[in-house]
């Protein structure tokens, strides 16, 4: 029998016994084939481009002696450092080529490691087509391309000092939270001492020079995992002026102070030895305009970064605080801040988010220019917690539900383009005391589609008359609306411990839209 044959019978019809040291031909066709296969790869691999010569040709020196600095910044940052990175390279003088990178997703790396072969050079970081993404840099649209992972090959020429280029190298990669690379890294390495440490701090400079979050309005997005996601989202800044606030004219000047005054007459406080940080809480019930005057102060404050807080983004105090004091003058808004004023003793005593942001108030220079703004429904649950921490909040200011002459520029202010018969309009502001200036926007909305339902639009503006008016009001004040009612923020007369009742009686509207005690 030749020695090449195999009886696969004898193995179970599953082919030669693994186990059987017998060399056969078809061993030594397999050997052969893999030999050829190593031989044509080493050769191919000796061809190609490969980062140690790449970044050796270019450094055009040792890199055994050559230093590499690293620098770091939070995921959001990236954005940033792209851009300041852009405008280093757009100095006169300097001109560079980019590299792309590929096999380097969720790699763990660094420019040392590229700069010498090493076994894994097969599989790791193989220089490629650059990544890139699209990160925004403005509230209305704009974008800024950044690259994913790529190298820098950078030449300096100091032009007529007669000196020789500066050689840098470049590392840059975006941050990677899913596999444990929260950070954006950039890595330097100089064709002489020094050179990486200058151009570092001044790609840093740059980066914060030119940052995109700088005097816009700024909120945390909770979800901050993928290539693609921030933690900064842009917000068009509002445009509200003083008469859209519907507040007591001495109200609203204490707030003005409080917030403008200060920016404003910041060089003089300064001078005199006073300091510039300061907390704002404003406080009362559901609907009394504490959003709105929030969204005042920011649309006064137009030179002013402003990051927003609320709902789950509040766990990223210490990041705001730390965006706040790099981007000043600056504005930190945390809205309904009773959510984050839970029993200290859920958290072991020392980690309750309300005691971070007092300290994080607290931790601010007296030179430093960051105003809190706060707000709250709940002032009885914040109260303990500020008493133990004077000097936090040095301004609170209870906004109170409207009275009857407020009432009355609401109506007119949420009016807007309406055409509406105020013929019976007295009996409107005091059928409605104890209402919200959400409640009374919605009985102008109401009254509006019952108007358009009706076909009082006809081919001009839309008519509201006293009895779509009456209709819209009644609508609201049934019993059937009660919960509408709360959610608008509605309190009203109390009626014990059976709820609350609004003032309005709608027996007392006759059929034509008149007050019928009206004599």
């Amino acid at each position: 029998m030749p020695a090449a044959y195999v009886d696969a019978t004898a193995y179970g019809g599953n082919g030669p016994d693994p186990d059987d040291d017998r060399i056969r031909l078809s061993d030594v066709g397999k050997l052969g084939r893999r030999v050829r296969r190593g031989v044509v790869r080493t050769a191919r691999l000796g061809d190609r481009p490969t980062f140690p010569k790449l970044l050796a040709a270019h450094l055009q020196t040792d890199v055994d002696q050559l230093e590499v600095v690293e620098e770091t910044w939070p995921p959001h940052d990236l954005v940033n450092v792209q851009v300041g990175l852009d405008a280093f390279l757009a100095v006169a003088g300097a001109r560079h080529e980019l590299v792309g990178m590929r096999n380097f997703r969720h790699e763990r790396f660094g420019l040392a490691d590229l700069l010498r072969p090493s076994e894994r050079e097969m599989y790791g970081p193989m220089p490629g087509n650059v990544a890139w993404t699209q990160l925004a840099s403005g509230p209305d649209g704009q974008v800024v391309p950044a690259a994913l992972a790529a190298v820098y090959l950078v030449t300096l020429d100091p032009e007529g000092t007669g000196e020789e280029p500066v050689r840098l190298v470049l590392m840059l990669r975006s941050s990677d939270p899913e596999y444990d690379m929260a950070a954006v890294q950039l890595h330097l390495v100089a064709d002489r001492p020094g050179a990486a440490v200058v151009a570092a701090a001044e790609i840093r400079r740059l980066a914060l020079e030119h940052n995109v979050f700088r005097g816009q309005v700024i909120t945390f997005d909770h979800d901050m995992f993928g290539e693609r996601a921030s933690a900064l989202q842009f917000k068009r800044r509002p445009d509200v002026s003083a008469e859209d606030v519907i507040l007591p004219a001495e109200t609203l000047e204490i707030i003005r102070r409080q917030v403008v005054g200060v920016a404003r007459h910041r060089e003089a406080l300064l001078a005199a030895g006073q300091h510039l940080k300061r907390g704002l809480l404003l406080y009362g019930p559901p609907g009394v305009g504490k959003t709105h005057s929030l969204r005042y102060l920011i649309a006064q404050m137009t030179d002013v970064t402003v990051i927003e807080l609320s709902g789950d983004s509040l766990s990223g105090i210490a990041t705001a605080c730390s965006v706040a004091r790099s981007l000043q003058p600056a504005m930190i808004v945390v809205e309904d801040v009773d959510l984050i004023a839970e029993d200290r003793e859920m958290y072991d005593g020392s980690n309750s988010l309300l005691f971070q942001l007092l300290n994080e108030m607290d931790g601010l220079a007296e030179d430093t220019e960051v105003v809190f703004l706060l707000t709250t429904n709940r002032a009885d649950v914040l109260e303990p917690a500020l008493a133990a921490r004077p000097g936090r909040v040095d301004q609170a200011v209870e906004l109170q539900l409207p009275d009857a002459d407020a009432r009355r520029r609401l109506f007119a202010l949420y009016r807007g383009g309406l055409v509406v018969d105020e013929s019976n309009l007295d009996a409107v502001i005091e059928g409605t005391e104890g209402v919200t200036a959400s409640f009374l926007k919605e009985l102008l909305r109401r009254a509006a589609l019952i108007a358009a339902d009706s076909g009082a639009a006809g081919s001009g503006s839309l008519a509201v008359s006293v009895d779509h008016l009456g209709a819209a009001l009644a609508e609201l004040m049934d019993t059937r609306n009660a919960m509408t009612r709360t959610l608008l923020g509605g309190r009203g007369r109390s009626a014990g411990s059976g709820g609350f009742e609004l003032a309005w009686d709608a027996d007392a509207w006759d059929a034509d839209g008149s007050d019928a005690d009206d004599e």
